[in-house]
C-alpha cells in the first residue's frame, strides 16, 4: 500500500486557512496536490495564504527558499471540478455550512466518481448528518485537523455509519506517510479535543463573568502553568501519576463549583451581537488593534516546530 500512497493525487475544495495549510502539508511532502477555489476572490486569497505559510517556514529556518520552490511546483490550483477527475482523495474544507458541504459533495459525485477517499475538514458536524443521499457515502469520512494542520500533527478520523474500511486506511496511511497523527474517534458533537477545549473555555468564561480574574491573566496562567506539560504527558497520565486518591478529593472539591452552562454565556452573546468577533474585527474578548497579529499567527506554529518532520521533495 505504500508504493500506492506515494502515487497518491490529492485534491482539496477550499482556500481558507485550512484549505490552504492543507496544501503546505502535501506538497511540502512531494504530493501532486490539486487546489479548488470556488470564488476568484478565494483564488486570490487562498494562494496568498499558501505563500505566506511558506514564507514563515523559510524565516523560520525549518526549509530553504529554493526547497520551498521545488514545493510549490507540486501545486496546480482550479477554478474547475473537472480538474479533479483524477484525484485519488479530496479533502473539503469550505465554510461549516451544511447546505455548502453538500453542494460541493455533489459536484464530487459529478466530476470525481471514482474517487477512493473524501474527507471533510468539519470541527463539528457528524459524518452521517454530511453524507444523508450521498452516493459515494462508502468513501466518505471527516478528517479533522487543527489549525494550521501542516504544522500541528493531531487529524480527529470519524467514519460515517456506510464508510469501508478501505477509506479510513487509505486516509490514515496517507496522513501518516506526511507525518500525522490520525486519532479514530466515534462520531460525537466536538469530537475529542474540541469537546475539552470547550469546557475549558466555558470555565475560563464563567472566572471571567464571576470577577475571579481577566482574560490576560487566565491565558498567562495557562502559558506558564499546566499548558507546556500536555506537550510532553497526557491528561490521563498526568492524573494518575499525580494519584486518583488526591484526584478524587480535588474532584468532590472543585466539581460543585464549576461552570455548567449549556450555551454560549452572557460575555460571549454581548460581543458576538455587537459584531465583535475577535482578531477578524478586531475586537473580541481581546482588543486586537493593540496586537501584534503576524507575531500572534506565527506563535501559533512554534510548539510544533518539533514536530517538522517532512519527507520534502527533491529538484
Amino acid at each position: 500500500m505504500l508504493g500506492e500512497i506515494k502515487k497518491t493525487k490529492v485534491g482539496i475544495i477550499g482556500t481558507g486557512m485550512i484549505g490552504a495549510s492543507l496544501a503546505v502539508l502535501f506538497t511540502g511532502n512531494g504530493y501532486e496536490t490539486t487546489m479548488l477555489a470556488r470564488t476568484d476572490k478565494g483564488y486570490e486569497s487562498g494562494l496568498e495564504l499558501y505563500k505566506t505559510y511558506y514564507n514563515d517556514l523559510v524565516m523560520d529556518k525549518l526549509i530553504t527558499k529554493e526547497q520551498a520552490g521545488v514545493c510549490a511546483e507540486y501545486l496546480y490550483f482550479t477554478k474547475e471540478y473537472s480538474d479533479l477527475k483524477d484525484m485519488d482523495c479530496i479533502f473539503e474544507s469550505v465554510l461549516e455550512d451544511l447546505n455548502a458541504k453538500k453542494t460541493v459533495y455533489g459536484l464530487i459525485e459529478e466530476h470525481a466518481p471514482n474517487i477512493r477517499a473524501v474527507a471533510s475538514a468539519t470541527s463539528s458536524i457528524p459524518p452521517d448528518t454530511l453524507i444523508d443521499n450521498m452516493i459515494l457515502s462508502d468513501r466518505f469520512l471527516v478528517a479533522h485537523p487543527f489549525n494550521p494542520p501542516h504544522m500541528i500533527p493531531c487529524f480527529e478520523i470519524i467514519r460515517g455509519s456506510s464508510t469501508k474500511d478501505g477509506a479510513v486506511d487509505f486516509i490514515c496511511e496517507l496522513l501518516r506517510e506526511v507525518g500525522r497523527e490520525p486519532v479514530l474517534v466515534k462520531s460525537a458533537p466536538g469530537f475529542i479535543v474540541n469537546r475539552i477545549q470547550q469546557a475549558m473555555y466555558r470555565e475560563a468564561v464563567y472566572m471571567v463573568e464571576s470577577g475571579i480574574s481577566t482574560p490576560e491573566d487566565i491565558d498567562r496562567a495557562l502559558q506558564y502553568s499546566v499548558a507546556p506539560r500536555y506537550t510532553s504527558i497526557g491528561l490521563f497520565e498526568h492524573f494518575d501519576g499525580s494519584g486518583l486518591d488526591v484526584g478524587k478529593k480535588v474532584n468532590d472539591s472543585i466539581y460543585p463549583t464549576l461552570c455548567n452552562a449549556i450555551k454560549a454565556q452572557d460575555m460571549i452573546e454581548k460581543h458576538y451581537n455587537a459584531g465583535e468577533y475577535g482578531l477578524k474585527t478586531g475586537q473580541g474578548v481581546l482588543d486586537w488593534r493593540k496586537k501584534d497579529i503576524e507575531d500572534f499567527r506565527r506563535r501559533c506554529s512554534y510548539p510544533y516546530y518539533k514536530y517538522f518532520n517532512w519527507k520534502l521533495p527533491k529538484s
